[in-house]
């Protein structure tokens, strides 16, 4: 996320946007709402009941969702690594 937050690249003249700056802040964005979106969607399924008889969660949802985001970015950053090794040893990566 440093793109975001002014990373590496030299900063636009005053008064110009830098595309590729804009571009990459709006890739970032998709794919972060993109995992955010995918993390709701299996730990609902999982942890929430569709018989709604609270407005809060229960405590043991509220124990499940917890577990659930933390597997699901335990095993997310495994694969980052997995895919970020295959890359540099040269290794073709099919998904």
């Amino acid at each position: 996320m440093a793109s975001l937050f002014g990373g590496s690249r030299a900063a636009a003249p005053a008064g110009q946007i830098d595309q590729a700056r804009l571009g990459e802040a709006a890739m970032e964005l998709e794919a972060v709402s993109d995992l955010f979106t995918r993390i709701v969607s299996s730990c609902h399924a999982k942890c929430i009941s569709t018989r709604y008889a609270e407005a809060d969660l229960n405590k043991g949802e509220s124990v499940c969702v917890d577990r659930c985001v933390g597997k699901y970015f335990a095993v997310n950053e495994k694969v980052q690594e997995r895919l970020q090794v295959a890359q540099t040893s040269g290794q073709r990566v099919g998904m």
